[in-house]
């Protein structure tokens, strides 16, 4: 009979209500992957040296005896030997880098329809750049010239490369925008294959 009633409200007792945390949305991962991406692409951009590329064109000429389908294949043979060591070898000295630089600075393509070969030389610089594909141009012509008298067809200088004004890497921009959308896949994937939640009671009832 001497205790008196609990009010209501009476926080004495010492206990605090507890606070609810809300749960991020499940479609999350989606922009944080996105901003990741675009971050981590921007910054490859910026600090990444730009790149220039420089290009120079041979072509496969028959004689008067060989027929132009023999060119043409042979255009294709002498493409695949652009860049081997013996070729590498006659270029070294005019580009003024290592063979195994070279192989790394220098690659060779072909149409199939075409008896025209393209040598590209990389560099960080535009005129090196200029100078690995010419350098390696001549030695490819050279090279195969010594056998013109076998094979018939002959390679002639098409096209000189020249120093290059814009970089061929992407720009800060570009590298950006990549990263943005791998990062969105990323993320787009990870909604796809996350497991699935548990079940609320009420719907497992029902």
């Amino acid at each position: 009979p001497d205790r008196k009633p609990e009010r209501k409200g009476d926080h004495r007792s010492g206990k605090r209500p507890r606070r609810r945390f809300t749960r991020p949305p499940v479609w999350w991962p989606l922009p944080a992957c996105a901003v990741l991406g675009l971050a981590a692409g921007g910054a490859y951009g910026v600090l990444k040296a730009p790149e220039y590329a420089a290009t120079s064109y041979v072509v496969a000429v028959p004689d008067d005896t060989t027929e132009p389908a023999t060119a043409l294949g042979f255009a294709q043979a002498y493409a695949r030997i652009a860049t081997s060591s013996s070729t590498l070898a006659y270029a070294q000295p005019r580009a003024g880098l290592t063979a195994r630089q070279l192989r790394t600075q220098v690659r060779a393509e072909t149409s199939p329809e075409s008896p025209m070969i393209a040598i590209t030389g990389t560099s960080k610089s535009p005129a090196e750049a200029a100078d690995i594909a010419n350098a390696v141009a001549d030695a490819l012509s050279l090279s195969s010239n010594q056998a013109a008298k076998n094979t018939g067809v002959q390679l002639l200088l098409f096209n000189q490369a020249v120093a290059p004004t814009d970089p061929a890497s992407p720009s800060a921009a570009i590298s950006g925008a990549v990263g943005l959308c791998a990062g969105g896949l990323l993320g787009g994937l990870w909604l796809l294959a996350r497991p699935g939640r548990a079940r609320r009671p009420e719907e497992g009832g029902a």
